[in-house]
């Protein structure tokens, strides 16, 4: 799992981006300051060093993509329910959870943008699913550093 490293908060964005509009670019500073703060403890089992307990806090992932994305505020219930968050990872790892996974009329469960782990700042956001007994949809979303721009969610809009 990656912790805080390069500069935390720094220049780095995440683009948070749905079917249609112009996508949001973000740093860790602006999540961090934008949204209330949620806290999540977790033990994923991990499969070669066992339970690995850590803190999580950031903005619920729900909370990013209704103050970012307008269609997603306005899609029926209906349309809703159908809607897959893809998360695209920099090492090429993806994890798709459904809307209805996040959203607050359907199953929701807190899954957070975690801009801090065990209290350090993150160079970049980690998806967590604090139900998830592992870690596997633990993701750090975005390109490679040398790329620039990171790319956080599609298809939430």
């Amino acid at each position: 799992m990656s912790g805080a490293s390069g500069r935390p908060g720094g220049g780095r964005r995440v683009e948070v981006c749905g079917e249609a509009g112009e996508p949001a670019r973000l740093t860790v500073a602006e999540l961090a300051g934008g949204w209330p703060e949620q806290r999540a403890e977790v033990v994923f089992d991990c499969v070669t060093s066992g339970p690995r307990h850590h803190t999580f806090t950031g903005p619920l992932l729900r909370d990013v993509l209704l103050g970012t994305l307008p269609g997603a505020a306005r899609a029926t219930r209906k349309d809703r329910a159908g809607r897959l968050l893809v998360v695209a990872g920099a090492d090429g790892h993806r994890a798709v959870p459904a809307w209805a996974e996040v959203d607050e009329e359907f199953r929701y469960a807190p899954v957070l943008l975690a801009v801090r782990l065990d209290g350090a700042l993150l160079d970049a956001p980690h998806l967590v699913v604090p139900a998830d007994r592992c870690g596997a949809r633990l993701v750090r979303p975005g390109l490679p550093a040398s790329a620039g721009e990171e790319r956080l969610v599609s298809g939430a809009g």
